[in-house]
């Protein structure tokens, strides 16, 4: 995986660990075209998963995707089942985009687009402008070319996506840690000065003006000399009139840097601007109750501001975390739900995440029968300790393989078509122990592997 450049410190955070950059952010039209909520329907079902309890608050959940994991079921299953916007993690960034000057490569963030869209998931760009993660030839570049590079990126790449991602950062990360509230020194700074942002901005909306354009930055979560910096340069946007849709906040936390008491009113201070907020790269290391009520109190400060039009978290999974030892995200390494997971859930009003005593289930596979060129197996869902009104889980494959017929399931497919989602048709309410099945026919191709469940999730 393509991991992230260091980030400094500022002094009031000593705990901020150099980290794998990410990001993203959108808007409030984002969020409401993103998602009816990506293939979730019904009341209880709306209040039992993280990106529907966040729509009947009018807001979006989202996620951080890599690409390289989009073939393992249990990711594939949890993001499916959990989220309603995607941010790619690093298949965005100028290096996988463009190596080399103008042959750009889309093929790894366009298998993140098309998953995301083939469920009705919304996705947010991440990142146009960024002093990091640059192929070398950017910054040997002079500064009539550079300026002529950075604007041939933005409109080659948003022109790409246009009506694909709601919303961009268009440019990400651009002022110093510390006491200064300087810009950072870049490329783009330095040969191009000052000048540089609004131009980046002004371009991002000649390229796409339907498009959420976003600025994101991190330890700007609390009010600060660097948050203050950020907060000067979007009021003047605002004042000119230079295209500025919302504001990011990454919010990374671990002890030494926690959530900042003023969280939620600097989140206001920016929205009272006249812009949306998000957050765009949460995270919070920790386990148990403490990193619970973390969370819970982030989801709050969101809830308490009307322009917070939605929260991305950095990463599915705990063993995939940019700093997993610090175990910062909603489901551990085993995609199990953890007391955060919960805690988000009831701070968004939702209810039954599974876990806890709480709903849950299991599945098991077997192959019914086999004939030359094909077999048909049945996957038997059974309900844990407690009753449950519905359950997910996937199904994957093995190239060639393809299943050419299901019963007593609603399936979805991902983009490749070999990750099958399976969702009840009719036969998702089960009392405590009671099971139900559903089948499906797989033609081999020549393969005759067993297919490989992912994890059970109810409701």
């Amino acid at each position: 995986m393509v991991m992230r450049t260091s980030v400094r410190p500022e002094p009031a955070h000593p705990g901020r660990r150099s980290r794998a950059r990410r990001l993203l952010t959108a808007g409030t039209a984002f969020l409401l075209a993103a998602a009816g909520v990506a293939g979730l329907s019904g009341t209880a079902e709306a209040a039992s998963t993280l990106a529907s309890a966040a729509s009947a608050k009018g807001r979006y959940f989202g996620t951080a995707v890599s690409a390289q994991y989009l073939g393992e079921a249990p990711y594939v299953s949890t993001l499916n089942t959990e989220f309603n916007s995607v941010t790619p993690e690093n298949e965005m960034k100028w290096d996988a985009l463009e190596g080399t000057r103008n042959s750009f490569t889309f093929t790894s963030a366009d298998r993140i687009v098309n998953h995301a869209l083939g469920r009705g998931m919304s996705v947010r760009g991440h990142t146009l402008v960024w002093h990091s993660q640059l192929p070398g030839w950017v910054g040997g570049l002079g500064a009539a070319d550079l300026r002529s590079a950075m604007n041939n990126h933005i409109t080659r790449v948003m022109q790409h996506y246009k009506g694909k991602v709601v919303a961009w950062d268009v440019v990400n990360e651009a002022f110093q840690d510390g006491s200064s509230g300087a810009r950072r020194s870049s490329p783009f700074q330095d040969k191009l000065g000052n000048g540089y942002i609004e131009e980046a901005f002004r371009m991002a909306r000649a390229a796409d003006p339907g498009a959420k354009l976003c600025y994101n930055d991190y330890n700007t979560d609390g009010v600060n000399a660097k948050s203050n910096a950020v907060y000067a340069m979007v009021k003047d946007f605002k004042a000119r009139g230079v295209p500025i849709d919302c504001v990011g906040f990454q919010s990374h936390f671990n002890s030494a840097s926690p959530v900042p008491a003023d969280y939620q009113a600097n989140l206001q201070r920016f929205a009272d601007l006249g812009v949306d907020v998000q957050i765009t790269e949460l995270d919070i290391e920790g386990s148990g109750t403490a990193q619970a009520t973390s969370y819970g109190n982030v989801v709050k400060a969101c809830l308490a501001v009307s322009r917070c039009t939605g929260i991305t978290v950095w990463g599915v999974t705990d063993k995939y975390s940019w700093r997993s030892s610090g175990t910062p995200l909603l489901f551990d390494g085993n995609y199990a739900k953890k007391p955060a997971y919960h805690a988000v859930l009831a701070a968004l009003g939702g209810s039954g995440g599974g876990g806890g005593g709480g709903a849950t289930c299991s599945v098991s596979y077997t192959r019914t029968a086999q004939w030359n060129g094909g077999f048909n197996g049945q996957v038997t869902v059974t309900a844990g300790a407690a009753p449950i009104t519905g359950w997910t889980t996937t199904v994957t494959v093995t190239p060639p393989q393809k299943v050419s017929a299901t019963w007593n399931g609603s399936p979805t497919w991902d983009s490749s078509g070999n990750v099958m989602t399976m969702r009840p048709n009719g036969n998702g309410s089960l009392a405590a122990g009671a099971s139900t099945s559903f089948g499906f026919t797989v033609m081999t191709n020549g393969n005759t592997s067993a297919p490989v469940l992912g994890g059970c999730t109810a409701s």
